[in-house]
């Protein structure tokens, strides 16, 4: 349970004014400090948090079993207060401009997901519930199932079957001392630590404190049972420690924070890095901070899932909203134990995806349920935990979601991030919103051979919320869940009185089989507000349980290229042997536009090995972006991968190297500072870019002259403008003239804005006529405010 929150002083004190309590219930408040005035926020240096340091305490537990038996098996310490502030909204983009262009507004096919384990979690049922939200979160082990809720831990058998009944999870610090032992205060995660056959849980403590110290408290799992001994650790920060998310990848265990002063000021988000190798072995261990600016919030770490680990020294990805309606943010935390001076976290990066508006405007809030007025939260703030990697071998790759407005409803925007040269690429998104019913509190995960589950809560004005799941193949056409949509369970009733839900859900994949996913999320049985039910259900998706004794992975990278028409683009075909042995595969692609071939070479392979696929289009092939399936057939297996191609119009009449896919400026005339890159484009792999990311003098640009084609009557492009000065003396503009009549048309006005994300702009066009396009940015040369801008997929349709 989040408690970014307003908070409200007491006279003697200072109580965290957090979700509601059951005012029925005896409330059995902690004693309240002296008041005081909120400590002052700290100020890393160099963006390295004071909050590095060594666990304040360690120790060895006795076994869960053992000290769950003398435990009081309900909520203590802590209450809260019945007010329902609401969830402090963290920095997000501004609404986009435009409609979500990749909303899937239709459901999936007939097949659907095959169902298999049902049962009931941590609720109302089995625990005493006083606080909304239940913030429901699971993990698979090698034989066990363990659930937290906000402030209670479970443990269950694949089955169904109650291993350990709900109780406190600060249980599992009984005798630790300290905050960890203490309070109960919530914002539980576990993972699962499948390289090292370990339960990695978290919880936060002290929190209610109107000074801190506040602390992470970690327990990691002697062995496989989530039953025995746990090492202890406790890491202390000097602010309130936010909504917490634990990720486990080879170097460390990595945790994020939302931080926040203690009178609730949002600070900035941190990522601390917690010496996993000797957590393993219970030795002291130490944690390494760092903290983004104030304009980021709600980091999400890559979560490693299956045994194939990320290439050795990969740094930790870590991801959340970007500050534009077309952006992601990404960094890169590589952590070194040994000269911690070492370490870095770099960072922010921008990752271009499709337009998007989170969801429910300012307030967030705007989720209908049957029977009630009260609406949901929908935390659009901030991206949905899990960011799910896996190593397929010929391809790494990670998928994230969150909350947006789809047309009058909300939907779940997904993506599949695959690294390119250590950074991230998206290699498909979309908006899952096949109705007009409301989705959103997603979480997202794949299964060993690509194919992708998603979960997520649904609710209207006519429907109470309830607990839902789809999906994808690995070889289905990109962007869309084309799986049918199943009803874990329907919700029996609305929350009445509070906005608050989730505040997160979770999709887990068991690592016996690294097919069947698990997911997990709240319902309420009937109208009410502190009666949340928990329920963890499992399912596979075709093609994967089943999958042949020898197999093998297919991918294609570059994902996607451009090309003008009557030239020719290539890609390579990977292939990886992912179970038995090695087989050869033979090669085939579908879904050519017109005019246009494909070549393999060599035709076949023998999988591990790989391929160059060349295609080539003709003068005739027209404008358009086609998804060309690539397929791999073997004795034992087929599988599919699929390579986006974008055409545009060919130099015979038309835009030449519109897309700069020939990673240099053939057909443009350029002048001043301009170059190719190969980072940031708006699609493809490249883009131009006008201008440096330090000081240049005057005007850079390129200019191209063309006839608009029969059939033409739209010129586009795509620009993103980094302009921190101001009008008055940086800018980026575009002209277009109409050489046959000697008119000029100014497409882009002079813009200077700090960092527009990729924008789009369109001027009419008469076919037949001569035109010369301009590009341009301008910069002054003034040291510290360097202006440059990208252009890209300059087209006519």
């Amino acid at each position: 349970m989040s408690r970014s929150r307003r908070r409200r002083r007491r006279r003697r004190g200072r109580i965290a004014a957090l979700t509601a309590i059951l005012t029925a219930v005896p409330a059995l408040w902690l004693a309240a400090p002296a008041a005081q005035a909120d400590p002052a926020p700290h100020t890393p240096t160099a963006h390295r948090s004071a909050d590095t340091g060594p666990a304040v305490r360690h120790d060895t537990s006795p076994t869960l079993r053992s000290m769950a038996a003398h435990a009081h098996h309900g909520r203590h310490g802590r209450k809260e207060q019945g007010d329902d502030p609401g969830e402090t909204r963290l920095p997000h983009p501004p609404a986009s401009p435009i409609p979500d262009p990749v909303v899937q507004s239709s459901p999936g096919g007939p097949s659907a997901p095959s169902t298999g384990t049902n049962f009931e979690g941590v609720g109302a049922g089995n625990y005493s519930i006083t606080g909304v939200p239940p913030d429901p979160n699971a993990a698979v082990g090698s034989s066990q199932i363990v659930e937290t809720v906000n402030t209670a831990y479970a443990v269950y058998s694949k089955s169904g079957t109650t291993v350990l009944a709900p109780t406190n999870t600060s249980t599992l610090w009984s005798g630790f001392g300290g905050s960890c032992e203490t309070t109960n205060d919530g914002d539980a995660v576990v993972r699962w630590d499948t390289l090292a056959g370990r339960w990695v849980v978290t919880q936060f403590a002290n929190v209610s404190s109107s000074s801190g110290p506040y602390y992470e408290c970690v327990a990691v799992s002697t062995g496989a049972d989530a039953t025995g001994s746990y090492y202890r650790y406790s890491f202390q920060y000097a602010n309130f420690p936010d909504y917490p998310k634990l990720s486990v990848w080879p170097d460390a265990y990595y945790v994020t924070y939302n931080m926040f002063t203690a009178s609730g000021s949002f600070l900035n988000a941190e990522a601390c890095a917690l010496n996993r190798s000797a957590m393993l072995t219970g030795a002291s261990a130490t944690q390494q901070c760092f903290t983004t600016s104030s304009s980021y919030g709600g980091l999400l770490g890559a979560d490693l899932d299956g045994s194939t680990a990320p290439p050795s020294g990969e740094p930790e990805l870590m991801v959340g909203l970007g500050t534009t309606s077309t952006t992601l943010a990404y960094w890169k935390f590589h952590v070194d134990w040994t000269t911690t001076s070492n370490s870095t976290f770099a960072g922010p990066s921008t990752l271009t995806v499709a337009s998007y508006t989170t969801a429910c405007g300012s307030s967030g809030t705007c989720i209908p349920q049957s029977g009630t007025s009260q609406q949901l939260d929908s935390l659009s703030d901030r991206l949905m935990f899990r960011l799910a990697y896996r190593n397929f071998g010929d391809h790494e790759s990670l998928v994230v979601n969150d909350a947006v407005t789809a047309g009058s409803s909300v939907g779940v925007r997904w993506y599949e991030l695959r690294m390119s040269g250590g950074s991230p690429t998206v290699y498909q998104q979309g908006t899952y919103a096949p109705d007009s019913t409301y989705r959103w509190m997603g979480s997202i995960a794949e299964d060993k051979v690509g194919n992708i589950a998603l979960g997520y809560s649904q609710s209207s004005s006519s429907v109470h919320p309830s607990v839902r799941y789809t999906g994808r193949l690995a070889g289905d056409t990109l962007g869309t869940m084309t799986q049918g949509e199943v009803t874990a369970i329907t919700g029996g009733g609305s929350q009445t009185s509070y906005s608050r839900w989730g505040d997160y859900t979770s999709m887990s994949v068991d690592p016996t089989d690294d097919c069947t996913f698990w997911y997990t999320n709240e319902y309420i049985p009937a109208n009410g507000n502190f009666n949340w039910h928990t329920r963890l259900a499992s399912f596979t998706l075709p093609n994967c349980g089943s999958t042949a004794s020898n197999d093998f992975s297919i991918g294609v990278s570059p994902a996607s290229s451009g090309v003008a028409a009557g030239s020719s683009a290539t890609t390579t075909v990977s292939t990886a042997v992912t179970s038995g042995s090695a087989q050869s595969v033979s090669l085939s692609a579908s879904g050519l536009p017109s005019g246009a071939t494909a070549s393999f070479n060599p035709t076949s392979v023998t999988a591990g090995g790989s391929s160059t696929l060349t295609v080539a289009t003709s003068s005739s092939t027209p404008a358009g972006t086609y998804n060309i399936t690539v397929t791999g057939t073997g004795a034992s297996a087929t599988h599919t991968a699929t390579y986006t191609l974008t055409v545009t119009s060919g130099s015979g009449g038309g835009i030449t190297n519109g897309g700069f896919e020939t990673d240099s400026l053939s057909g443009w005339t350029p002048a001043g500072t301009t170059s190719v890159v190969s980072s940031g484009a708006h699609s493809g792999t490249y883009a131009a870019q006008l201008g440096s990311t330090s000081p240049t003098n005057g005007d850079s640009s390129i200019a191209q002259t063309f006839t608009a084609p029969s059939g033409t009557s739209t010129l586009g492009f795509s620009y993103n403008v980094t302009c921190p000065d101001t009008l008055t003396y940086d800018w980026a503009t575009a002209t277009l003239k109409d050489n046959t009549t000697g008119t000029t048309t100014t497409v882009l006005a002079k813009t200077c804005v700090s960092s527009s994300g990729w924008l789009q702009k369109t001027a009419s066009v008469t076919a037949g006529h001569s035109y010369t396009l301009t590009l341009v940015s301008h910069d002054d040369n003034y040291t510290g405010d360097a202006t440059y801008t990208r252009y890209d997929d300059v087209t006519l349709s």
